[in-house]
């Protein structure tokens, strides 16, 4: 397999991982919401398992470092299917909607308790 075969497949796989955890932050609030407050805190959890891996990893992903062998590109985006723009301010963007439906989902867990 060459080395651009090999980069595209971590993209490939990169991206699938990103999307699985992009779609389960954007879902807490939405359960939340529903009333699933248990299903919001279970994505809550499922998330909190990736941010312990980016923390542990100095807030990258360890697929960053498996891409990076195959490509002297750094773009912010050489590791993964996104725009640009987006891989650049992905943290901000997604820990920012991730902090806001823990917040959200305490708040409804609270109101919804009494």
């Amino acid at each position: 397999m060459s080395p651009e075969s090999k980069l595209r497949f971590i993209k490939m796989i990169h991206t699938v991982v990103w999307a699985v955890f992009a779609f389960s932050i954007i879902a807490i609030p939405a359960y939340a919401a529903a009333g699933s407050v248990t299903v919001a805190w279970g994505l809550i959890g499922f998330v909190f398992f990736e941010v312990v891996v980016l923390v542990v990893n100095r807030m990258r992903c360890p697929l960053t470092d498996v891409a990076g062998r195959y490509t002297s590109d750094r773009q912010d985006n050489f590791d993964i299917y996104l725009p640009l723009w987006l891989a650049r301010y992905n943290k901000q963007v997604f820990g920012g909607l991730y902090v806001a439906g823990i917040l959200y989902t305490v708040w409804v867990s609270v109101h919804t308790a009494t």
